[in-house]
């Protein structure tokens, strides 16, 4: 059955997403700042024959979720993907970037499902997946800002579960740990994150993960066949967090 998915991030783990739904027949709304980036992916997507729009929005802009609706439907899930990342040290956190951090990753997020949430109520039927990090359930070093908001993601979401499951509604978290994304390798470019050679000695699958992994979960839990799966937090990390 063919419903309406949205998905914030049109790069990296946003893109695997977008391209997974999409081939599961579902009509994909692709919501990111970039517009270029999003109306690039949606033109991907439809050239392979998917139903597909772009929205150049960021995340706390609830007039993109109106704008996928118009054109598509009610919406029937969401997975959140948008979310900025990076590494200070602790102490040299800034008030700015605190409140930076919070506004892209958690209050995005919130906003987001706060949208996507009545055509699901009203429908009887949902998918929430939120991505959040293997960070925000075990802390990350010069993570403070981005653990604490991957955290705050991960109890959000299990309070949405148990809020609407009533509803139809299911809400889940992903946390990949070190995942194939231009993020990553713009990190390890920049001297932040070790190579791929040091990230593999701390995975015991002995390989950096793809988006790939990370889509085919959301795909999951986005059918009719997760329906029992609530408020879970399913880690996409090689084995690196049990």
């Amino acid at each position: 059955m063919s419903r309406v998915a949205v998905v914030t991030g049109a790069s990296g783990l946003g893109e695997a997403i977008c391209t997974g739904l999409a081939a599961d027949g579902h009509r994909v709304g692709v919501l990111d700042v970039d517009a270029d980036a999003a109306e690039k992916l949606a033109e991907k997507l439809r050239g392979r024959g998917a139903q597909a729009t772009a929205v150049a929005a960021d995340v706390s802009d609830e007039a993109a979720f109106a704008a996928v609706r118009a054109e598509f439907g009610p919406l029937a899930m969401l997975v959140t993907s948008a979310a900025i990342g990076g590494f200070t040290r602790f102490d040299e956190i800034t008030l700015d970037e605190w409140n930076r951090y919070l506004a892209v990753n958690l209050t995005g997020t919130f906003l987001s499902i706060r949208a996507a949430l009545p055509d699901m109520v009203e429908a009887g039927w949902g998918r929430v997946v939120t991505i959040s990090s293997a960070a925000g359930q075990q802390g990350g070093p010069k993570q403070g800002h981005y653990s604490a908001t991957k955290g705050g993601v991960i109890a959000m979401t299990k309070t949405v579960a148990r809020d609407y499951a009533r509803h139809g509604v299911t809400a889940n978290s992903v946390p990949p740990f070190v995942i194939e994304t231009p993020m990553l390798r713009r990190q390890q470019a920049e001297g932040k994150l070790p190579p791929d050679e040091y990230l593999t000695q701390a995975i015991p699958a002995g390989r950096v993960g793809g988006p790939e992994d990370v889509a085919a979960v959301c795909s999951f839990l986005c059918s009719e066949a997760a329906g029992y799966v609530n408020g879970q937090v399913i880690g996409v990390n090689g084995g690196a967090v049990v």
